[in-house]
């Protein structure tokens, strides 16, 4: 799935982005090799999710990861994002906004219903940005229905 707008493409990550993801993890204080990384992308492109990179010139500008599961309470899988992080530079742009549509996409492909961000610890600007694109708070996440009722 590769989506363009102004420039920016938004597509699977693979394991050429690792560098790059590493020096974008490193700006949140994440600490990972590219070695590390290269080996967790190889593993989350052949499990039940995918990992979502935006580019525009040079290292990734944001990533999103998403995985899907099976639950007892919803008749449809629910997709729920691990990770997302846009770089400092490209912050106020759109870029977290496309990566949310882009992972919703991918989960509806695979089928789910719902969208899920978690949210761990003190995080008012995420808090404000899964309000601001249509999640709904339910305690220590936000979920959004991926079709319409």
């Amino acid at each position: 799935m590769a989506t363009s707008r102004y420039g920016l493409e938004i597509r699977a990550a693979t394991s050429s982005e690792a560098a790059g993801l590493a020096e974008l993890l490193a700006q949140a204080g994440i600490i990972a090799t590219p070695r590390m990384l290269a080996d967790r992308l190889d593993s989350i492109a052949s499990a039940a999710g995918t990992a979502l990179v935006a580019l525009e010139w040079g290292p990734p500008s944001g990533v999103v990861v998403v995985h899907w599961y099976r639950g007892l309470l919803a008749d449809a899988p629910v997709a729920q994002i691990g990770l997302l992080l846009v770089a400092h530079e490209a912050r106020r742009r759109g870029i977290g906004r496309l990566l949310i549509k882009a992972a919703a996409q991918a989960a509806r492909v695979a089928g789910c219903g719902e969208l899920e961000v978690l949210v761990h610890g003190q995080h008012p600007e995420l808090v404000q940005f899964c309000a601001a694109t249509g999640f709904e708070a339910l305690g220590t996440s936000f979920r959004r229905k991926l079709r319409k009722t």
